[in-house]
């Protein structure tokens, strides 16, 4: 595990349009409700460098990042990020909790742009200093649901530039996610949010990580 760690790290993966922000927002409400020390970023983000590499990632430009720029300038946001928020927030005991991480990565980069699994595996590697999610909530809607939640939320524009890429790329990358977690079912916990309510949601969120900081994880 990553030096010095002793909070608790909680990332909250899926493709856009899933709900991600409004459940980390409420996760980290609901614990500190509880009286867990908290902190929400997200990624790409969570410095000002950081969130200006989101900036140039996101952005429909003239010129458009190759794949493989693409995943050095995540790696560079996310080296950043952990050296700088992450990595200090942990080693204080807090539970972290972060929009997207390295799963992130492995699903758009490696499943959806076809780059190799083995190269962004070493890449998140070194950019995270080693650190892994103690626990990762993938949040699972179906691909159909996912796009009219995207036109609906911008129906005047083609949306960023990852949404613009359509829905044969994000079924790759919703089939990456579902393979990740697979591979590491302990680690990565399935929530099937389909037809359900973000109350609901959020339910079953919480009764994930209270059984992960039941094993002695947590604000010791």
């Amino acid at each position: 595990m990553h030096q010095g760690k002793k909070g608790f790290f909680i990332t909250l993966e899926g493709i856009d349009g899933t709900g991600k922000t409004t459940q980390a927002k409420l996760l980290a409400k609901n614990l500190k409700k509880r009286g867990f020390p908290v902190l929400l970023t997200r990624e790409p983000g969570g410095t000002l460098l950081a969130e200006r590499i989101r900036a140039i990632l996101l952005e429909l430009g003239e010129e458009k990042p190759v794949p493989l720029a693409e995943l050095l300038l995540y790696g560079a946001a996310r080296a950043q990020h952990v050296m700088k928020i992450i990595a200090p927030a942990l080693a204080a005991g807090t539970v972290v909790i972060c929009e997207r991480f390295s799963d992130s990565t492995l699903a758009y980069q490696g499943y959806g742009l076809g780059l190799d699994l083995e190269m962004i595996t070493e890449i998140n590697r070194i950019a995270a200093g080693g650190l892994a999610p103690d626990l990762t909530l993938l949040l699972h809607l179906e691909t159909e649901e996912i796009c009219r939640r995207i036109r609906q939320r911008d129906p005047e524009s083609s949306g960023d530039r990852i949404e613009a890429r359509g829905r044969a790329f994000l079924e790759k990358v919703q089939e990456g996610y579902l393979q990740l977690a697979e591979a590491a079912p302990e680690r990565i916990k399935v929530i099937r949010c389909q037809g359900k309510q973000i109350q609901e949601i959020q339910e079953f969120l919480l009764a994930a990580c209270f059984a992960k900081l039941g094993e002695g994880g947590g604000n010791g």
